[in-house]
């Protein structure tokens, strides 16, 4: 058998030196409070100057002024086509409505053939 060697004492922790402070460190300034009210009105500041275009260009929406001329022009542009593309689906339609009634026709005379007897078609 083994014998397990005594383990040794821990050393006392060392007592903690008086460090001096270096003069830098220590605050010395104005209350928190007034840094904190420092701090609000430069945010709000910081948040006009980047927010006062957005609202700006909001307002002139609101108002329906005109932003751009030529956004204008093109959004008429585009009305017009898409007035034109109705009246070519309206045409489609038509179209589609003619197709149907020819296929009905074209069935309606092969099954009238059918029940006669056959086909006319010479042999």
């Amino acid at each position: 058998m083994q014998t397990i060697p005594p383990i040794p004492p821990i050393p006392p922790i060392p007592p903690i030196p008086d460090i001096q402070v270096p003069e830098i460190f220590v605050r010395s300034g104005p209350p928190d409070e007034v840094l904190m009210a420092i701090v609000a009105i430069v945010g709000i500041l910081v948040a006009g100057i980047v927010l006062w275009p957005l609202v700006r260009a909001f307002a002139r929406r609101l108002e329906g002024r005109a932003v751009d001329p030529a956004l204008n022009a093109e959004v008429e542009q585009l009305r017009s086509r898409v007035s034109e593309l109705e009246h070519v689906h309206g045409q489609i339609a038509e179209l589609e409505e003619r197709l149907d009634f020819s296929e009905r026709l074209l069935t309606q005379g092969r099954e009238q053939q059918a029940a006669r007897g056959g086909t006319d078609a010479p042999r």
